[in-house]
């Protein structure tokens, strides 16, 4: 992938960027996100992470909110994250 000078970014770096990821609703899934995050923002804040169950409980969504630093950051944590065996989607 070709580099982007920092000029052309549409994201000031540092800045709060919210990353939604949702999968099944089961024991470990929120907190196997929140190591992810941590993995890549050492001051993430677990306690700010929103919830929102699915209608019929079977999922949970939850928003993440890191410090982004680079696009390089950014797009190896969202790599990390679609990986993850207990991830069915990221936005």
């Amino acid at each position: 992938m070709p580099e982007i000078p920092p000029e052309d970014s549409l994201i000031v770096y540092p800045s709060a960027f919210p990353i939604k990821v949702m999968g099944a609703q089961v024991e470990g899934f929120e907190a196997a996100i929140v190591a992810v995050a941590k993995q890549f923002d050492p001051g993430f804040d677990a306690s700010r992470v929103e919830r929102r169950p699915s209608k019929g409980g079977n999922y949970l969504g939850l928003t993440i909110t890191v410090t982004a630093t680079s696009r390089e950051q950014l797009d190896e944590l969202y790599r990390t994250l679609s990986s993850h065996p207990m991830v069915k989607v990221v936005l």
